[in-house]
């Protein structure tokens, strides 16, 4: 699945209906959304490149949300690692507290 791409000399992201819409209109909605599929699936990005793209807040905004998206995508099996840790913790100090409140 491809969230960013570039078409049409225009930087683009994939939106909740599955089209792709310009990327200086996302939301704080579609990032997040973004950020999960990130998480949870198989994704690629078409490589940030300042020629392809011709409006200049297109630029900025694909460039930071690529860089974002991509290091999210290289550190998912740590992330994903990290946060069961933190909740086996939580776990374990929940199942903890109510076993000490039964005795």
């Amino acid at each position: 699945m491809k969230l960013l791409s570039i078409e049409n000399n225009m930087g683009l992201y994939l939106g909740e209906s599955g089209q792709y819409s310009p990327v200086d209109k996302i939301t704080k909605e579609d990032l997040l959304r973004l950020v999960n599929l990130t998480l949870q699936e198989d994704v690629e990005f078409d490589v940030y490149d300042d020629n392809a793209i011709k409006n200049q807040a297109q630029q900025i905004v694909y460039k930071s949300v690529f860089e974002k998206l991509r290091g999210l995508k290289d550190r998912k099996k740590e992330f994903v690692d990290e946060s069961e840790r933190l909740y086996l913790k939580e776990y374990e100090r929940y199942r903890e507290d109510s076993l000490k409140k039964r005795v």
